[in-house]
């Protein structure tokens, strides 16, 4: 290495450490933005998007907008969501043979492995009834993987008796 390559790449060197603390200054004088839990809360969990929750019909709360066709584990890239459609019993027909049972708009099973989730969206994104949204749960906690997977049908259920 010759002499003016040497002298270059310490200028790079020194103009590197002058980004660099440049940055750790500029983070020196802004404002803080985590805040110290219990002792602080955050005010803007509107904007908090956490693991998707079922949204409940308009017309009849006690049921989710979901029709069970299954887009949103199919687009899901981290396959976390399980979706089966409730089976409905065969109808007999004017002539007392059992008929093809019509298929059934609402799930039957409806999970969500919280573990693996990348919150990437797509779910919600791709629902064509908008059945699904992100919640505003930021306060969920627990000792085990057990604990975040969620049966979303059960906890739309929950929601509803709650509010009332």
């Amino acid at each position: 290495m010759t002499f003016f390559e040497e002298i270059r790449q310490a200028f790079k060197g020194i103009y590197s450490l002058l980004v660099g603390l440049n940055i750790t200054g500029k983070a020196l004088v802004t404002k803080v933005e985590t805040v110290h839990y219990p002792r602080q809360t955050v005010d803007n969990i509107d904007t908090y998007h956490g693991h998707i929750e079922l949204i409940p019909t308009d017309t009849t709360p006690h049921f989710t907008k979901c029709i069970a066709c299954g887009t949103c584990a199919h687009n899901c890239p981290a396959q976390c969501i399980t979706v089966t459609k409730a089976e409905l019993p065969p109808e007999i027909g004017e002539d007392g043979k059992p008929q093809k049972p019509k298929k059934a708009k609402y799930p039957e099973l409806f999970k969500l492995d919280y573990n693996h989730c990348s919150l990437c969206g797509q779910c919600v994104e791709n629902c064509p009834v908008s059945a699904l949204r992100f919640s505003t749960d930021v306060y969920h906690a627990g000792f085990s993987r057990e604990d975040f997977e969620y049966d979303l049908l059960a906890r739309a259920k929950q929601n509803i008796e709650d509010k009332e």
